[in-house]
C-alpha cells in the first residue's frame, strides 16, 4: 500500500469531519506531529445519543474533556448530567480568565475563546455534600440495584425480589431502610411464617442474611440516601430561561468510602429516566447527555442480572433521546456487550508500564477503525489535553481516526468558591421541594402499629401513602378519593378512569378531559396530598394482587370501575410497578 503524504492525511480528516448540522467542536487534528487548525474535529449533535466512551490514564485530561463538552452541550440547549467526583466540575458556574498560555493554545487550534458561566444545579446524594439532596425510596430503587449495594449473590437477589413482590402486593410502602427491615423481620417472625411459606422461594435463613446486610447498611450511615421526598429525574431535563441546558452536577465527596452505593445510585437515575421517557426516535439534538464517571465501579463483580439490565438500558435509551458517555481508564473496564453500543470514542493517552498495561493497550487499539496512525505509539505518546477520536458522522458511519488537540473550557477548570455554590443552592427552585426530608406513613408504621394489619385496613391512624389513600380534610372532603361531602365526585371518577386507560392500558380514552377550574381529584401531585391523616376504609375485595388493585381503585372510584380494576389485577401484578432494573418511580405508581 502506498504511503500517504501528510497533505493527503489531513485532507482525509477534513473531508471526514465536514458536517452539515450542528456539532460539538472537539479540537484540531495533529498529523505527523504537526497541529492543523484547518482540520477541525467535530461530533454531530444528532449523534450524541449513540453514546460514547471517554477513556485514558489518570491525569491525561478526561475531566477537562467532560467539562468542555458539557459547556457546548449547554450552549446548544441540551441538559447535561455530570458526576463531580473531585469537585472540579463546579467551576462551570464561574467564568474563566484567560492567561497568556491559555490564549496561545486556543489560538493555535482556531478556538475563539472567551470566559463564560453556565447554568449549574448542584446536587448531593442524600444531602451528603453541599447540593440539593437527591434521595430515592427503597420501592423506587428496586431489588436488583439494592442487591448490588448489599453485595448479595444471585440466590439472595432472587429472594429479595420476592420480598419486594410481597410488599407491592400488600400495599406496604418501602420508603427507607427501616421499612424493608421491618417487612423482612415480619416475614421471619412467628406471625409472618405463613406469608413466608406462601412466597415459596424465600427461606427463613436467606431472609435472615438479607436482614443482617440491611442492618449493616444502617450501621454505615447509608439510611440518609433513602427516603422522601424522592428526587424526580425529570429535573435533569430542564433548560435555563435563556434556552441553555441546565448542567446538573452531582457532588460525590466521599466516593472512595462508598463507591458501590454511588455508582449504583447513578444507574438508578438512568434507569428511572429509561422507564419514564417516551420513545422519541431520531432527534436533531438529545434530550439529555449523561456522563457516567468511574464507570468501572458499575461493572466490578456485577451479577448477570445487573449486567443484562445495564446492556438493555444502554441499547434502548438511545431512542428516548438520551446519550450516555462512560468515563473510565481503559475500554476493557466496560463489558463487551456495553462497549459495542458506544459509537463515539475519545481516547486519551494510555500507559504501558506493565505487561497488563501492554495487553490493555493492544485491546484498545483493536477497537479503532483502520487509520493512518500507528495507534500503539500515538496512544502512549499523546500529551495532556490530546486524544485519539473517532465518532459517527451524520450518516451513521465512523469518521476517520484523528489525534486531536482538544479545545479549552471557557469556565474555570477547578472548583467554584464555596460562597458561590452556597448561594446557588440557596437560590435553587429545587431547594423547597427536596431540601427537607419527610417521613410519611409506610411499611414500618403499618406493621408496627398496635393491632395493625399488614394487608391494609385499620392501621390505627396510619394512612396509606399509595394511590388508594385519600387525605382527609375538614368538612368531610377527601382529597384524592373523589368524595366531597359524602358524595362521589364524577369529575374525579372520570379523571382516574381516563388515567387508567391512557397510562396503564396504553390506549386513548374516550372520556372527556376535566373542565378548566375543576376541583382537584384523584391523581393530584404528591406535594398536594397531606400525609398522616386517617384513611377511608375500602370495602373488602378478596385477596391477591387483583383483589388489592380492585380494593384500591374501587375505594377511590366507587363501584362503577370495580370490575375493571379487578380484571386488570391479574394482568398487571408486579409489572405495573417494576422496570428493567426492578425500579418503580413515584410517577409510575400514582
Amino acid at each position: 500500500m502506498a504511503i500517504k503524504s501528510t497533505a493527503d492525511k489531513v485532507a482525509t480528516i477534513v473531508q471526514g469531519y465536514t458536517l452539515d448540522g450542528p456539532t460539538i467542536e472537539l479540537g484540531a487534528a495533529i498529523v505527523d506531529g504537526e497541529l492543523h487548525k484547518d482540520a477541525p474535529v467535530r461530533l454531530p449533535l444528532a449523534m450524541m445519543n449513540r453514546h460514547g466512551l471517554v477513556a485514558g490514564a489518570t491525569g491525561t485530561g478526561k475531566t477537562v474533556t467532560l467539562h468542555m463538552m458539557a459547556e457546548q452541550l449547554s450552549t446548544a440547549g441540551v441538559p447535561v448530567f455530570l458526576a463531580d467526583i473531585k469537585g472540579d466540575l463546579s467551576g462551570l458556574a464561574t467564568a474563566a480568565t484567560g492567561s497568556e498560555k491559555l490564549l496561545a493554545r486556543t489560538q493555535s487550534i482556531g478556538q475563539a475563546w472567551s470566559g463564560k458561566t453556565f447554568p449549574v444545579e448542584f446536587l448531593a446524594l442524600g444531602g451528603d455534600g453541599r447540593g440539593i439532596p437527591v434521595r430515592a425510596t427503597i420501592t423506587s430503587f428496586g431489588p436488583i440495584l439494592l442487591s448490588r449495594i448489599m453485595d448479595l449473590n444471585e440466590t439472595q437477589e432472587s429472594s429479595l425480589q420476592l420480598v419486594f413482590h410481597f410488599a407491592d402486593k400488600n400495599n406496604l410502602e418501602l420508603i427507607d431502610l427501616k421499612d424493608l427491615r421491618t417487612v423482612i423481620a415480619f416475614l421471619t417472625s412467628a406471625e409472618g411464617k405463613d406469608e413466608l411459606e406462601e412466597l415459596g422461594g424465600l427461606s427463613k435463613a436467606t431472609a435472615g442474611v438479607i436482614l443482617r446486610e440491611l442492618i449493616t447498611l444502617e450501621a454505615q450511615g447509608m439510611e440518609k440516601f433513602f427516603g422522601e421526598p424522592e428526587f424526580d429525574t425529570a429535573e435533569l431535563l430542564r433548560t435555563a430561561p435563556d434556552g441553555r441546558g441546565v448542567v446538573s452536577c452531582l457532588e460525590l465527596p466521599t466516593l472512595q468510602t462508598k463507591p458501590m452505593l454511588f455508582s449504583t445510585f447513578l444507574m438508578w437515575l438512568l434507569a428511572d429516566l429509561f422507564e419514564d421517557l417516551p420513545e422519541a426516535g431520531d432527534l436533531d439534538k438529545p434530550k439529555l447527555v449523561f456522563f457516567l464517571d468511574e464507570a468501572h465501579l458499575l461493572f466490578n463483580g456485577a451479577s448477570k442480572a445487573f449486567l443484562d439490565a445495564i446492556t438493555t438500558t444502554v441499547r434502548l435509551i438511545r431512542s428516548k433521546g438520551v446519550g450516555i458517555f462512560f468515563v473510565t481508564q481503559t475500554p476493557k473496564d466496560v463489558p463487551a456487550d456495553v462497549l459495542g453500543q458506544l459509537a463515539n470514542r475519545v481516547q486519551h493517552a494510555l500507559r504501558a508500564y506493565t505487561p497488563e498495561d501492554a495487553k490493555a493497550l493492544k485491546a484498545t487499539v483493536s477497537t479503532f477503525p483502520t487509520s493512518d496512525y500507528d495507534l500503539e505509539e500515538t496512544l502512549t505518546t499523546a500529551g495532556i489535553g490530546e486524544a485519539v477520536i473517532t465518532v459517527l458522522n451524520e450518516r451513521g458511519a465512523p469518521t476517520p481516526v484523528a489525534l486531536t488537540r482538544l479545545r479549552a473550557p471557557e469556565s474555570v477548570m477547578g472548583p467554584s468558591t464555596d460562597s458561590l455554590i452556597a448561594s446557588t443552592v440557596a437560590g435553587s427552585a429545587l431547594l423547597p421541594k427536596y431540601g427537607t426530608a419527610v417521613d410519611n406513613i409506610s411499611a414500618y408504621e403499618k406493621i408496627t402499629a398496635e393491632g395493625g394489619d399488614h394487608r391494609g385496613g385499620d392501621h390505627r391512624g396510619a394512612a396509606p401513602t399509595g394511590p388508594a389513600a385519600g387525605a382527609a380534610h375538614p368538612g368531610g372532603a377527601v382529597q384524592g378519593g373523589g368524595v366531597q361531602g359524602g358524595a362521589l365526585d364524577p369529575n374525579a371518577i372520570d379523571a382516574e378512569a381516563r388515567r387508567i386507560e391512557e397510562e396503564i392500558l396504553g390506549r386513548p380514552s374516550s372520556r372527556p378531559a376535566a373542565a378548566p377550574g375543576t376541583p382537584p381529584g384523584y391523581g393530584d401531585a404528591p406535594e398536594r396530598q397531606t400525609p398522616r391523616q386517617a384513611p377511608r376504609q375500602a370495602p373488602p375485595t378478596g385477596g391477591g394482587i387483583g383483589g388489592d388493585l380492585a380494593g384500591a381503585w374501587g375505594g377511590a372510584l366507587g363501584g362503577g370501575l370495580k370490575s375493571m380494576a379487578r380484571s386488570l389485577g391479574t394482568q398487571l401484578g408486579k409489572e405495573l410497578l417494576r422496570g428493567v432494573f426492578g425500579t418503580s418511580s413515584k410517577r409510575r405508581r400514582r
